[in-house]
Parts: structure tokens; C-alpha cells; sequence
């Protein structure tokens, strides 16, 4: 085939040997040249046979700039051998295969790795092997673990994302059902919305084809079982530069963002992208919010992002008499898209250096800067695990986020009606405030003898009262420990709302939410009805957190 002007060749269903004999399948594009060139190798559990650079990279341009490229399915997938366990042995068949791609005659012995979501994640894995050969990755969109930040948030279980994750995934073709195995699924995709209602319906049917989702309930985040499979766990062991990629409305950002921390703390090299993107809207367009050009994954050209990362590392790696050797160290790393400008800044690391703490109280419903006020309140916080508060936008991964309708932000006054939900709002500003950062919302609840759920959302209210989500987050009070010591008594609840780069604009207010349930994004909890205090003033300053920058 030909791209452009240069001949692609290639080569469908390379059978790779791992370590234990399982052979894994492979697709290969190569510049029909007869000098070898680096290696990209993607590795997908969604099938090789699609486009080959994935749902945000043009991979037939990657071969045109000079690339081989290696798309695998991983273990128990399509066409490979093996039963598949999510992550479990992406870290050795990764590195199995770069091992493998760079002793071939077309590879002039230097590769790099790429792709979006799970096989971002095993690209990680995959470095912190250490393959000979790997030069650079360049993980889009990537979890830091598979426990906090994937399966779960704060201690509540990710409903809305994992179950339909893992019944989409059985409806793959690579999946291998067949016959009423594959009619259940299908029946149990169409139902998604009764099963979110009532989880434990669908348990018979996941135990028998994804038994790993019983696992992923049953053990909680931090636990042991978690850490074999956990790019976080690995940080110092990641050698090669790293291209990280993500947006403010993924469902997994700060997962992102603690890979970026912690991979360049230990020294290696590493850039950062965040754009106003969710988890499969990649073009800054959702329907109730549209961010311009500016904000396009084309406009910025994320292709182009991979190839100056790669040429930077992997053709110097390769002695490449055509590039010059850049050894400079990146001044300005970390490139952001600030919403409410809507325009792009860099930065020279993350957190932004000159970000200063801004602190908002609670004050009756309003936020108030300054000290925290003198008066004690407190506000009643009905959870009816019958009637929860319904997701609305943020960073989700729920079946309509495929269409982009449930996600990223949403508009917040319909569910602002809601008598579960509390609303504590600022004055009008009047002068722009940037904030940008890890945001937090840190309240005072005596909550119910049952446990309880605390959520919180960070809200930009227009001029003409439209609620716009900028993040928000939750954290789960289970009895025992996490409770009270006495009865009645508050306690401190620390709730991580997420991370933004956003300006709100003069004559805009600050807004947050708080409530005791979003669902379906996070399981209910506790399962019958409960009644919680929430607490500002006095004893009890509970307050939001803003990073704002000098100046913003």
C-alpha cells in the first residue's frame, strides 16, 4: 500500500514468542525501505485489525515519518494465545515483545511505545521491565493503578465505568463468546441501566465469564493484590522519557498526574499535555460546551506530539545523521489548556510552581474568603439509596460518553434543585481568578450510623446562572473506623474534587456542591436510607481549597 510517498509494507498476523511459549498476534507497517528504522509498538486489547495509531493517532503517519509499527493483541485477545487477565501480565509481555521487535532486521534496534487507556497502561508496565531497546513511551490518557483511580475513588467503587467496561469487553469479538454466552451479555448491555440500580443482578453471569470483576470488588484500594499491576508502584524503575497525555475530564487524571509527579521526581525525563478532553470526547466538543479550534486534538496535532517525542529520543538513540542530538532539558514541560480562557499556557513542571492557596468557608449557603466565620450552621443531608443523586457530567466513563451526553460540563442546576443537595455559592468576581491545581473540599459531618458517602463538586456559575462542572470527587465514610468516636460527634472529611486549569471569568461565581451520592458513577452507599449533619462555622471550618496562580 502506499500513504503519501512512501510505500508502506505490511505484514498481518506475526506470531511473537513470550517467555512461557504463548504466541501473541501482530500486525506490522514498515517503510518499504531497505535501511531499518525505529520501532512503535502498540498494544491493544480492543483488536489490531482497526486503525492502526488507535481512536487519536494517525499511524499510517507515524510509518510515513520513518517508523516501523508493531500493533499487538495482547494475551487472550483476537488472534493471540493465552486467557486474558486484565493487567496482569502486560509488564512481561510487553517487554517480551519490544525485546523481540528490536532484534528484527527491519528495526534498527531502538523502539518506543504508545497507545490510549489499558494499553497506556501496559506500555508503562512495559518500561518499568526495562526491555533492550526502549527508548521512549508515550502513555495517553493513563491510570497510575488499577485499585484508586481505576476500580475505584475515595473508597467508593466505580459502578458506572467498571461494569460497563467489562461487559463491553465481553461483547468483543476478541473475547471469544459465542451462542447464549454472547446473547446474555448483549441483554445485559441493553440493561445497563437496571444493572447500575441493582449491580448484584448481573453477578451469576460476571462470575462465570469475568470472574476478575468479583476480585475487583472484593479487594480494596491499597491492597496487595493491586500492587503487581500498578504503574505507581514502578516509578523508579521507568528509565525512559515519558509523553504524557491527558484531559480535564478523563476518568483517569489524576492518575495522569501522578504518573507525571512521580516518574520525573525520580529523574527521567517527562512532558505533560492536558487539554479540555474526557475519556473518549477528543476534540473539545461536547454538547452543551464547545471549546474552539484551539482545543481540537488535531488542531494541536497529537500525532505531531508522538513524532517530536520520538524523533527527540529514539532517532538520537539510534544515531540517526539526520537529527541532531538534543540533550537540553525542557524549560516549560507541562503545556495546559485553561478552561474559561480557553487557551493554552506551559508551565514549568506540575503542580504549577507559583500557584498560591486560596481558601473559601462555608458560611450558611455562601462562600466566604477570610477567616472562618464565627457562627456555627449546619444543614440536614437526606441519602435514599432509592432515589440517588444522578451523575451528571464530570469526568465519567458511562455508556453515553461515547456520544459525549453524559459527560464533561454539564450544566448543574437541574440537579442543583434537588433537596439532597447543597449548594454553597461565592459573590460575583470582580476580576479574573485563575486556578490551577489539585482542588479539595474539606467538610464537617457527623454522618449516619449506616456510613455514608460524601461527594462535592466545583462549579463556574455564569452570569446568567448556568452551572457549569468543573471537577468533583467523593469519599467514603464505611462504619468503624472512619467514623465518629462518640455519637453525634463530626468528623473531618477530606474530599480530593480533581484537578483544573481554569479562569473564572469577571462576573462569574464559585460554586460547590455537596451531596451524599452520584450515582451511577460510584456505587451507592450505604444501601438504606440515612440521614447526615454537614457542619461550617465555629468549631468546624469547612472550607474549599483553590490553587490559584500569583497575580489570578
Amino acid at each position: 500500500m502506499e500513504y503519501g510517498r512512501v510505500r508502506i509494507v505490511v505484514e498481518h498476523d506475526l506470531k511473537i514468542p513470550m517467555r512461557d511459549g504463548a504466541l501473541l498476534s501482530a500486525d506490522l507497517y514498515r517503510p518499504d525501505t531497505g535501511n531499518p528504522v525505529p520501532v512503535l509498538v502498540r498494544r491493544t486489547p480492543y483488536g489490531k485489525s482497526g486503525s492502526p495509531g488507535g481512536a487519536s493517532v494517525d499511524g499510517l503517519r507515524l510509518v510515513r515519518s520513518g517508523y516501523a509499527l508493531l500493533v499487538q493483541d495482547v494475551r487472550g485477545r483476537f488472534g493471540s494465545d493465552g486467557a486474558f487477565e486484565p493487567y496482569w501480565h502486560e509488564a512481561a509481555d510487553g517487554a517480551d515483545t519490544v525485546a523481540w521487535a528490536v532484534q528484527q532486521p527491519w528495526c534498527d534496534g531502538s523502539a518506543g511505545m504508545f497507545g490510549r487507556s489499558y494499553e497506556a497502561m501496559a506500555a508503562l508496565l512495559a518500561a518499568a521491565e526495562r526491555p533492550p531497546g526502549l527508548g521512549a513511551i508515550a502513555p495517553h490518557v493513563a491510570g497510575s493503578g488499577f485499585d484508586e483511580g481505576w476500580t475505584r475513588q475515595g473508597g467508593a467503587f466505580q459502578l458506572g465505568f467498571v461494569l460497563y467496561w467489562v461487559l463491553y469487553d465481553l461483547l468483543l469479538e476478541g473475547a471469544g463468546l459465542t451462542g447464549s454466552d454472547l446473547d446474555e451479555v448483549a441483554r445485559a448491555v441493553d440493561r445497563i441501566d437496571d444493572l447500575y440500580r441493582d449491580p448484584d443482578s448481573a453477578a451469576d453471569l460476571l462470575d462465570r465469564l469475568a470472574p476478575y470483576y468479583r476480585q475487583w470488588r472484593e479487594h480494596p484500594g491499597g491492597h496487595p493484590y493491586w500492587r503487581r499491576a500498578a504503574p505507581r508502584e514502578s516509578y523508579p524503575r521507568i528509565e525512559v522519557p515519558v509523553l504524557h497525555l491527558t484531559g480535564w475530564y478523563d476518568i483517569f487524571l489524576a492518575g495522569a498526574l501522578e504518573n507525571y509527579r512521580g516518574i520525573r521526581a525520580c529523574g527521567t525525563p517527562s512532558r505533560l499535555v492536558v487539554g479540555p478532553w474526557s475519556h473518549c470526547v477528543t476534540g473539545g466538543i461536547f454538547p452543551q460546551r464547545r471549546y474552539g479550534l484551539a482545543a481540537d486534538e488535531r488542531s494541536i496535532d497529537v500525532t505531531g506530539l508522538h513524532l517530536d517525542h520520538f524523533d527527540r529520543y529514539l532517532r538520537r538513540r539510534a544515531g540517526d545523521p539526520d537529527t541532531a542530538p538534543d540533550t537540553a532539558p525542557d524549560t516549560d514541560p507541562v503545556r495546559l489548556f485553561l478552561t474559561g480562557a480557553d487557551a493554552w499556557r506551559s508551565f514549568p513542571d506540575w503542580p504549577v510552581p507559583a500557584a498560591e492557596d486560596l481558601v473559601l468557608h462555608l458560611d450558611g449557603r455562601r462562600l466566604t474568603p477570610g477567616p472562618a466565620p464565627r457562627a456555627p450552621g449546619a444543614d440536614r443531608l437526606r441519602h435514599d439509596p432509592a432515589d440517588p443523586v444522578p451523575t451528571t457530567g464530570g469526568a465519567t466513563a458511562l455508556p453515553g460518553q461515547f456520544t459525549g451526553g453524559d459527560c464533561g460540563p454539564l450544566d448543574q442546576r437541574e440537579v442543583e434543585r434537588r433537596a439532597d443537595v447543597l449548594c454553597f455559592t461565592g459573590e460575583p468576581l470582580t476580576a479574573p481568578l485563575t486556578v490551577v491545581g489539585d482542588t479539595a473540599l474539606t467538610v464537617y459531618v457527623t454522618p449516619d450510623a449506616a456510613g455514608a458517602d460524601v461527594t462535592g463538586k466545583l462549579v463556574d456559575v455564569y452570569p446568567d446562572g448556568r452551572a457549569e462542572l468543573l471537577c468533583d470527587g467523593v469519599r467514603r465514610l464505611a462504619p468503624g473506623a472512619d467514623m465518629p468516636s462518640a455519637p453525634g460527634e463530626p468528623v473531618e472529611v477530606a474530599v480530593a474534587l480533581g484537578a483544573v486549569g481554569h479562569v473564572f471569568r469577571v462576573g462569574h461565581r464559585i460554586r460547590v456542591e455537596v451531596a451524599a451520592s452520584n450515582a451511577p458513577r460510584f456505587d451507592v452507599h450505604p444501601p438504606v436510607l440515612a440521614h447526615h449533619t454537614v457542619h461550617h462555622g465555629g468549631d468546624h471550618p469547612s472550607r474549599l481549597l483553590l490553587p490559584r496562580l500569583s497575580g489570578g
